[in-house]
């Protein structure tokens, strides 16, 4: 069987194509592998209310870059409000999007 022009071009949009839909589909999958931004803030919300009953809390709703050192990885950032000795006391997390792991907490 002999290959024509023809047969090459059909060939070569059909192989586009299917790395066109393979580059997509590996995109969707990757922004799928993340857990939501209210799972995260609900697991930090049911850590803390452990200790004291929380006033109030946020979370950014989309994940961010964050590098350290060599780590690179996707983060949720948020915080929350509490009484401590009868004073207001705020706080901000960072998380991990894949995993929940809170990465980091600074007290304001």
């Amino acid at each position: 069987m002999e290959l024509n022009f023809k047969n090459y071009q059909q060939l070569s949009l059909l192989s586009s194509l299917s790395l066109l839909f393979g580059f997509l589909m590996g995109k969707s999958v990757q922004h799928r592998e993340y857990l939501t931004a209210d799972a995260i803030l609900a697991s930090v919300k049911q850590a803390f209310r452990r200790e004291a009953t929380i006033e109030g809390a946020w979370i950014n709703q989309r994940p961010k870059r964050h590098a350290q050192f060599a780590i690179h990885t996707m983060v949720y950032t948020g915080g929350l409000s509490r009484y401590e000795d009868g004073q207001l006391v705020q706080y901000e997390f960072m998380a991990d999007a894949k995993t929940g792991s809170i990465l980091k907490i600074n007290r304001l």
